[in-house]
């Protein structure tokens, strides 16, 4: 028998447990399932579409099939992806989740479901140990609250690595009133990477060997070329900083394409997810990173993209040729395919190691061309906040300054003499950073960024979105000045695979307390060579430019390495909220806190 948790109470209901058996073609992994659950309908994604107010979903392993092996996953009523749901603004859903992992399952016993960016009370978030226990195996949790908000969003696990072996999904919320665009079809496209190894087990590996995907290191070939192109002298220095830092430029991504195989709406590039069309009209993408650990940068060759939507928030609509998504990100756009009879869906990942596309067609079958990969990127010490980077042009960098000096000890150098950075302040670190085993660089010059479309982005020819092009189409919904300001650092040894706020890792940090209904500023700096993107759950992350104005809302801001953003909180819902980086096995390690809205 199963247990249904309802108001602190067990009820038993009927084992409904069905294990089907999910297969992704060997060559191209299009996920299909044997048999059928009830109250579905078929959507334009490669799933059903869930969209009663009133939902069972249960959650159990499956075997799939990505690569021509079968391996075990995650799954929600036998899909992966989890079934689309569509809900309405206004509605209260409920939502029952059975727990059907077997015994002695890889995934662990308990299980949960966090619908990430929507507003709900603390005990319906799905984080366990802060807002619930987690669901255990053979039991159920009932989900219920009401939707004050529409936009496209989506839902995952925050159970251990289940996200990563499976359980997410998309969440579309329709408005109540009439939205600023027109369209003539709706499209979700869910990114994701698969991997065939365990996630523990390949978070094990991260420990153990955290450059083991870093195939693309510089060699002696790449020595001798950037001596002849830039001088002997600069290039000694250039090699001599970064072996100082134990890092690699290359290093962008900590899996990559050597491990991951990256999937649109549950289906490989082979599998060719396909979105129809009739030419002339408008078609709406809604754009999901559902990804554990990847960044996508997203293009559709021979469209143009209108973004109109960030993080389930409409924007004043921006035209761009590209977009990076980070991991938790949401993008809407509108397209008006014509003048040919198919069109390539192309998203590869930020360290150029592999892609996914899939296809806008007038009918089934037809293929576009597929663009090769960008040429692989390489770090400066510009990207990494130690130089005069300038990003007046859409963060075309200046000369790498590779004589400013850096410090990967967790010393503070703000005071040392002969640091001259072209009248930038130094930036001030806590001193839980100082001698920190578990902090291997900090940054001297951070900057916000804001117009710079992203590493290996810059200068490529194309029209690609940045922060500073979203703009919400709305003004500032609170309006209040921040009474108060939290500075928070993120920060990580590459070496140890060890990531955290302030050089704290999650397990000995206390809790970031709010008063309830204040309006404060956070300020994050990122002290690390990666990219990290950042989800406060149960508030929204107000994002301002940098004279404080305020510019778009959204639930996840992303950090580019050596930045310095800033956004407002209004602190509107009671509770303990998690806050922590949305790449998984980074906050697995540590870059996590606990946020509490107190009265």
């Amino acid at each position: 028998m199963v247990h249904l948790h309802l108001m602190g109470q067990s009820m038993p209901f009927p084992d409904t447990n069905r294990r089907r058996f999910v297969q992704g073609l060997a060559a191209g992994g299009i996920v299909t399932g044997l048999g059928a659950w009830p109250a579905v309908t078929h959507a334009a994604t490669s799933g059903p579409v869930l969209r009663s107010s009133d939902l069972h979903l249960r959650i159990g392993e499956q075997p799939v099939n990505f690569t021509g092996k079968a391996r075990t996953a995650v799954t929600v009523n036998g899909r992966l992806p989890a079934p689309e749901i569509r809900w309405r603004e206004g509605d209260t859903v409920t939502v029952r989740v059975d727990n059907l992992l077997p015994r002695g399952s890889l995934f662990g016993d308990t299980t949960s479901i966090h619908w990430h960016g929507i507003l709900l009370p603390a005990n319906m978030d799905g984080v366990p140990g802060m807002s619930f226990d987690g669901i255990r195996r053979g039991e159920s949790w009932l989900y219920r609250f009401q939707l004050r908000q529409s936009g496209t969003y989506w839902y995952h696990s925050h159970s251990g690595f289940q996200e990563q072996a499976g359980l997410y999904g998309a969440l579309i919320v329709e408005p109540r009133e009439p939205e600023p665009f027109k369209y003539d079809r709706d499209y979700t496209v869910l990114l994701s990477d698969w991997t065939d190894l365990s996630p523990a087990d390949l978070y094990a590996r991260l420990k153990k060997m955290s450059s083991y995907d870093n195939y693309g290191k510089r060699s002696v070939s790449d020595f001798l070329r950037d001596a002849e192109n830039k001088g002997l002298a600069e290039t000694l220095d250039d090699r001599g900083a970064w072996g100082r830092m134990r890092m690699t430029p290359t290093d962008l991504s900590d899996v990559n394409a050597n491990t991951y195989t990256y999937l649109m709406n549950g289906t490989t590039a082979l599998g060719n997810w396909t979105g129809l069309f009739r030419p002339g009209e408008k078609v709406r993408l809604r754009f999901i990173n559902g990804a554990a650990m990847t960044y996508f940068d997203v293009r559709i060759p021979g469209l143009k993209m209108t973004v109109v939507a960030a993080d389930g928030q409409n924007v004043h609509p921006v035209t761009v040729d590209e977009f990076r998504i980070a991991a938790a990100e949401t993008f809407d756009v509108i397209v008006e395919p014509a003048g040919q009879d198919a069109f390539t869906v192309f998203a590869q990942d930020m360290g150029r190691t592999g892609y996914v596309s899939g296809t806008l067609a007038v009918r089934e079958g037809l293929r576009a061309p597929i663009p090769g990969l960008d040429p692989r990127v390489i770090l400066s010490m510009d990207d990494m906040g130690h130089g005069g980077m300038d990003h007046s042009s859409h963060g075309t960098s200046a000369k790498p300054d590779t004589s400013a000096a850096t410090d990967h000890s967790g010393h503070d150098m703000a005071a040392m003499p002969g640091m001259d950075h072209g009248g930038t302040a130094m930036q001030k670190h806590p001193d839980s950073e100082a001698g920190n085993p578990l902090v291997d660089m900090q940054t001297m010059a951070p900057v916000p960024k804001l117009d710079d479309p992203g590493i290996g982005l810059r200068g490529n020819g194309r029209r690609v979105l940045s922060y500073a092009d979203l703009h919400s189409g709305f003004d500032d919904p609170d309006g209040r000045w921040p009474k108060r300001e939290i500075e928070l650092h993120l920060t990580g040894h590459m070496e140890k695979f060890a990531w955290s706020f302030d050089g704290i890792p999650f397990a000995g940090a206390e809790p970031l307390k709010l008063n309830y209904g204040e309006r404060v500023r956070i300020v994050l700096v990122n002290d690390t060579m990666m990219t990290h993107p950042i989800h406060l759950h149960g508030l929204w992350s107000d994002l301002e430019d940098d004279k404080g104005a305020f510019m778009v809302r959204k639930h996840t801001i992303d950090m580019p390495p050596g930045s310095k953003r800033s956004y407002r909180v209004r602190a509107d819902a009671l509770g303990r909220w998690a806050y922590h980086c949305h790449l998984l096995y980074h906050m697995e390690s540590g870059m996590m806190r606990e946020v509490q809205v107190v009265e």
